[in-house]
Parts: structure tokens; C-alpha cells; sequence
């Protein structure tokens, strides 16, 4: 088992409303069209996460637990590594629902996207003030 946190920050322009995905960047800006980004500046990407839980996204086998953590509220999320995982991104963390692979996915096949992200926890990430922590353990 392995454990990173990533921290992240609100941006007025979070909305949250993709059925597929969730992402987090290190962008410090987001326009409208970034439906399914949940936070910004994050101080993580995908290449950027420790080397043993890497190790482990890449296995087939792999679980990956996600908690979201902002103001008082905190959503989990459930996916799956997989051996063709590249987490060579340097900017984005994308979990997805489906299986697709780019080098910025770091789970597949989560059963959850940002749309079902509760909306007072999106209410409290449209403020740039909310700090946000993007907690991975993967077993």
C-alpha cells in the first residue's frame, strides 16, 4: 500500500459538471471550458507523485482510493490502476471513468466523475481562498 496527498486551490470558474472525468492541475487559471477540473495550482501532477505509488498504479491488479478534501465536506472516489499507465504528465491528474490512457490518466475505470462531486463542496472550490487536499492510497 501506498499514500500521496496532492494540494490544490479553488478558482471561480469550478464547475465541475463532466460525467466522465476529474482533473486537477497545476495550471493557476481555468476558464469555463475546464468542466471537469476541480482545482488549480496544485503543487502535484501525475509525474510528479511518489515513485512506490506509481509502482503500483501500474499494476493491473492495482485499487486506487481517492479522497477529495475541501472546507468541511471530503468525496471519495474508487478506480482501478493498470500496467499501460503512463503518469508522465507534468501539469494534470485526470481520473476517468472509462479506460482511456494519455499520459496525464492516473486511474481508470473510477466509479465516479465530477459531476457527482456534492455542490456545496463545488460552492466552497469556486473560492480561489479554499485549499484542497487530493488524498491517493492505492492497495
Amino acid at each position: 500500500m501506498a499514500q500521496d496527498e496532492v494540494i490544490f486551490y479553488g478558482h471561480p470558474n469550478i464547475r465541475s459538471v463532466h460525467p466522465r472525468t476529474i482533473e486537477i492541475t497545476k495550471d493557476p487559471n481555468l476558464t469555463l471550458r475546464g468542466d471537469c477540473i476541480v482545482g488549480i495550482s496544485a503543487n502535484k501532477s501525475c509525474s510528479d507523485l511518489s515513485q512506490i505509488l506509481r509502482r503500483l498504479l501500474k499494476a493491473d491488479s492495482s485499487i486506487a482510493n481517492i479522497e477529495i478534501m475541501a472546507g468541511n465536506t471530503s468525496f471519495k472516489v474508487s478506480g482501478h490502476g493498470n500496467r499501460g499507465l503512463l503518469l508522465s504528465n507534468s501539469n494534470d491528474i485526470v481520473i476517468r471513468k472509462s479506460n482511456f490512457i494519455c499520459p496525464r490518466t492516473m486511474s481508470i475505470g473510477c466509479d465516479r466523475a465530477s459531476s457527482d462531486i456534492p455542490r456545496d463542496m463545488i460552492l466552497s472550490l469556486q473560492n480561489p481562498e479554499t485549499k484542497g487536499i487530493f488524498r491517493i492510497t492505492v492497495e
